[in-house]
């Protein structure tokens, strides 16, 4: 298999396309999970106040309201 097939396998193909959108996302998602623990671990000292909001901590909320 030579170079010429796999760029036209790529580039000139409906799988092809799926492949590369694929390794794309997967790259993404990679790259979005080591700068996410980087970003926790810098700031794992970090208070949270009345300001802070997270879009996955849901919990505090629950907290509020058996606390109720």
């Amino acid at each position: 298999m030579d170079l010429g097939e796999i760029y036209n396998f790529l580039f000139n193909t409906i799988p092809g396309i799926g492949v590369l959108i694929g390794i794309g996302l997967v790259l993404s998602i990679i790259a979005s999970v080591i700068m996410e623990r980087r970003t926790r671990k810098r700031f794992s000292n970090h208070e949270p106040t009345e300001d802070d909001w997270s879009f996955f901590d849901d919990d505090d909320d629950e907290e509020d309201e058996d606390s109720k």
